[in-house]
């Protein structure tokens, strides 16, 4: 989630001028915009000109009180989180403010480091309950290819690709990190084409051994080896007319590559243990979490290979960089195995979408599913709570590229903010390199150099 403050505009309310004009200076020092005025009816007309995303407010005024004019806000606008000042800090007061429909409230004197992560606190509570809103708006109008489940912008894109792609023979590499569901987009772009029909084979190139990876691919005869009790079609013949998925391309032998170029150029196999040539018409497509173009400049794959897996390529986003997707498909397991379960769990608890959005989510699709199927297992509840959570979501903090504070001390040399940088953009791409390259706008071969350089 990007930095709130850059995008948000705070009202103060406060009849003490110099109040207000100190709180406005430490905020815009802190990258938070604000205005203020000097009386509840001030504010209720400003609230009708211009809009704000939090206001913060006293609570003795002349005139209309700080919780009289919650209790206006509250009616006008509902989605905006009012925090109260006071001087009174008792707990009648803050019992009154939170009746009066307030977020949170501060005492006075102000200390600006804890209004500051209140604030900070109000905002992302804001923007998220609106992308929940969001959420609920479109859940009717649902963007979908074949299974493939979300509404962001890049599986927006993605779905338009898998349109064109699927109306073409062309071979195709779809790349993205592990949990990402690339064999599940390699079915969607069976399932759209005109071999649909026809069967859809997949293999993990990355769970047999070379030998049996070869067997299975282009078959063999009795007697071809120990275990060759009979002769045996490969997959290639087994999908013929349909579509072959070679999944954890990135983990096949340098010595097998070859042979499943000779076979691609040549559109035949021939099985293990035969002298005879078999044709084959199947659509290929490959599937790899691995950076293959950075393997290829390293020499673990062949770069002729590469070029021809690589006709049409597909880069899955991670699940991190969805947004509210995340919400969609929590909900889509949550249905999924609540009937499985023949549990009566409807939906989340307060503040269980906001860990879920935050959450870094490294296994991705995979890792959202085990989590919600769990959850729902563990839940005692109409709803799936905080506690059904594992900790490490539930205790989730993002991490952020720190650069120092406004201590000379803290500050930090180019080099290091250039360090922590490629660091963290290549953790948000899972470690592709030639992403990375692409996001910071260099060269592959000075990523490599300058993580090189980093690990010495």
């Amino acid at each position: 989630m990007s930095d709130v403050f850059a995008q948000s505009r705070v009202l103060i309310v406060d009849d003490e001028q110099n109040m207000c004009e100190l709180i406005e200076t430490d905020l815009r020092l802190r990258g938070l915009a604000s205005r203020w005025v000097l009386s509840a009816a001030e504010a209720v007309e400003r609230m009708h000109e211009e809009d704000f995303d939090a206001v913060l407010t006293d609570v003795r005024m002349p005139g209309t009180t700080g919780l009289q004019l919650c209790q206006q806000l509250s009616k006008l606008r509902p989605d905006v989180p009012v925090i109260v000042m006071t001087a009174f800090g008792t707990l009648e007061t803050a019992i009154s403010a939170m009746r009066s429909g307030a977020y949170d409230f501060i005492t006075k004197p102000i200390e600006m480091d804890l209004l500051a992560i209140t604030l900070r606190r109000a905002l992302e509570h804001r923007q998220l309950s609106q992308q929940v809103r969001l959420l609920e708006a479109s859940a009717n109008q649902q963007a979908s290819f074949g299974e493939m489940i979300g509404r962001s912008p890049a599986m927006v894109r993605l779905y338009d690709q898998l349109q064109r792609v699927a109306q073409s023979d062309a071979a195709v590499l779809i790349q993205g990190e592990s949990g990402t569901g690339k064999e599940l987009v390699a079915r969607s772009i069976h399932s759209h084409s005109r071999r649909k029909d026809h069967p859809f084979v997949a293999v993990n190139c990355a769970a047999l051994t070379e030998t049996l990876l070869e067997s299975e691919l282009f078959g063999h005869v009795k007697g071809a080896f120990t275990d060759a009790q009979g002769s045996r079609r490969g997959l290639f013949l087994e999908a013929h007319g349909g579509t072959l998925l070679l999944d954890e391309m990135g983990e096949m032998p340098m010595s097998m590559q070859v042979k499943l170029l000779r076979a691609l150029e040549e559109r035949t196999v021939r099985a293990v243990g035969s002298d005879r040539e078999q044709a084959f018409d199947v659509r290929v497509l490959t599937a790899t979490n691995r950076d293959l173009e950075t393997a290829v400049a390293e020499g673990r794959f062949r770069e002729d290979l590469y070029y021809r897996i690589n006709v049409i390529g597909l880069e899955l986003p991670p699940l991190r960089s969805r947004g509210t997707d995340t919400l969609r498909l929590a909900e889509h397991f949550l249905k999924q195995f609540a009937a499985a379960e023949n549990k009566a769990v409807e939906g989340l608890a307060e503040g269980v979408a906001e860990k879920l959005l935050a959450y870094s989510w490294p296994g991705n699709i995979r890792e959202l599913r085990n989590v919600i199927e769990r959850a729902v297992a563990l839940t005692r509840y109409d709803k799936i709570t905080l506690e059904d959570l594992p900790e490490k979501i539930s205790q989730y903090r993002a991490d952020t590229v720190f650069i120092g504070g406004l201590d000379p001390a803290e500050l930090v040399t180019m080099e290091e903010i250039e360090r922590r940088y490629i660091e963290h953009v290549l953790a948000a791409v899972g470690g592709n390199q030639t992403q990375a390259a692409r996001i910071l706008g260099l060269d592959r071969k000075t990523i490599y150099r300058k993580i090189k350089q980093e690990a010495k």
